[in-house]
């Protein structure tokens, strides 16, 4: 699995000009999901999302997490996270999981989230041309991958 954490301000998720989900402060998780993830990846990932202290205490100083800050959360599906440019101009995106494989882990990963969060998780649609609009707070953007544990 690889992630994108955005902390924000706001951020909200569209699909035909409906709104699906819709936040204020939290993170924003964009979620690439690869054939090889599993349950292991499912928990170490959600347990890094929400401790991960990108969050300003009252110094100004990145040291509470989305947890400790109250914050909310959404989290969408993006296949290109796994997008290879090694050859060419045109990204292959064969290390994505196809929607049979990664709509199940996808699913099973905001079910353990929320768990763990103790409560509702906003979510895109998966596979639909969805409308991510956010405003970065710092900015702060990491990327976390479960297979590179940096």
């Amino acid at each position: 699995m690889r992630t994108v954490l955005q902390r924000v301000s706001k951020a909200s998720v569209a699909v035909d000009g409906k709104m699906i989900s819709s936040i204020g402060n939290g993170l924003l998780i964009l979620l690439g999901i690869e054939d090889a993830d599993t349950k292991e990846d499912i928990d170490w990932l959600t347990n890094k999302v929400l401790n991960l202290r990108i969050f300003n205490d009252e110094n100004g100083v990145m040291n509470r997490s989305v947890l400790d800050t109250d914050g909310d959360i959404i989290v969408v599906s993006q296949f290109t996270l796994h997008a290879s440019t090694k050859k060419g101009n045109r990204p292959s995106y064969i290390k994505a999981a196809k929607p049979d494989v990664a709509i199940p882990v996808y699913e099973s990963f905001v079910q353990v989230l929320e768990q763990k969060f103790g409560k509702k998780v906003g979510i895109g649609i998966f596979g639909a041309d969805m409308k991510v609009e956010l405003l970065n707070d710092g900015p702060v953007t990491i990327i976390v991958d479960t297979k590179n544990r940096e």
